[in-house]
């Protein structure tokens, strides 16, 4: 078999699988059958006489042949996009930067960052998409995006152990808050003490792969009371404003929240720092790509104050 022979059909379902972890997952981003999902991987395999992906019961992981055929793959298919649009009349997209961030990063910053790239540099285009921490990892590992804005938490390791290593940016690290009703007797203050969030109503989020009870002050020695469940932030600071109870709250997410709250330090106990990362592959940035980053950084700082 000569892998020369391979179809673009599979290069781009290949991709898919490796962004997307595992074949479910790329079979619905495609709106392909899962085993046609399959027999496109099975194709790409038998071309290149080697396994491409190892199967995990959690999904797949790239082997070292993955990897340098993930690389090549995202290379021919951004320079077929490219000829196609100007074989169609469309610029080339040359100053397009792909960016990924995690929810709370585009509340305020990812907004604030793209707002003064069109001032100081009108050429550059900004394509985002969200996405969770390990999703985004998966994105730039496969090529579809350029630079990921990746949340971090103790215990604070590498989001991936790929190599080679990712280059990670801190762009803040901040202690977790309170957001709370504005008229809540919490709300009086400039802190809360840690004592007084024993006997709260919480608004927390679905339960996570790692236990983690997202929205309720991590530590909280009691069993918490759990008022309401939500996923998405504006809902859950939404409810915040109605006085429905209490969350937890990023820093990041400060800037963006919503008239009848208030966000508050803790003070007292142990303190858990959220981590904002710029994260990219260890390749040199092109120049749109830098100029981008670079945006990403002043935003920060101007958002919450220099590291």
């Amino acid at each position: 078999m000569d892998f020369t022979d391979v179809s673009l059909t599979a290069l781009r379902v290949f991709r898919a699988v490796a962004e997307q972890g595992t074949f479910t997952a790329a079979a619905g981003s495609l709106r392909y059958t899962q085993s046609a999902v399959s027999r496109q991987i099975a194709s790409i395999e038998k071309l290149a006489g080697a396994e491409l992906l190892e199967r995990h019961r959690e999904g797949v992981k790239l082997t070292a042949a993955g990897h340098l055929v993930l690389r090549r793959a995202s290379a021919v298919l951004d320079q077929i996009e490219v000829t196609a649009r100007e074989l169609s009349g469309l610029p080339a997209q040359a100053a397009t930067v792909r960016v990924g961030w995690f929810p709370s990063a585009g509340a305020a910053l990812l907004p604030k960052a793209i707002a003064a790239l069109r001032q100081t540099h009108p050429g550059i285009t900004v394509h985002s998409r969200e996405g969770s921490t390990p999703a985004l990892v998966r994105a730039l590992r496969a090529g579809s995006v350029d630079l990921a804005l990746l949340a971090s938490m103790p215990p604070f390791r590498p989001p991936d152990t790929e190599s080679p290593a990712l280059v990670l940016h801190t762009l803040t690290e901040r202690s977790l808050c309170i957001a709370l009703p504005a008229g809540h007797p919490l709300a009086r203050g400039d802190y809360i003490d840690v004592a007084d969030l024993h006997g709260q109503q919480w608004i927390a989020g679905p339960n996570t792969s790692d236990d983690r009870l997202m929205g309720v002050w991590p530590g909280l020695d009691e069993r918490p009371e759990i008022a309401h469940t939500a996923r998405d932030w504006l809902a859950k600071l939404q409810l915040v404003a109605a006085g429905c109870g209490l969350t937890t709250i990023p820093a990041l997410l400060a800037p963006a929240v919503l008239p009848g709250v208030r966000v508050l330090p803790v003070r007292g106990g142990p303190q858990e720092q959220r981590r904002l990362l710029l994260a990219h592959l260890p390749s040199p940035l092109g120049e749109a790509a830098a100029r981008t980053a670079e945006a990403f950084r002043a935003a920060a700082i101007e958002l919450h104050g220099p590291q």
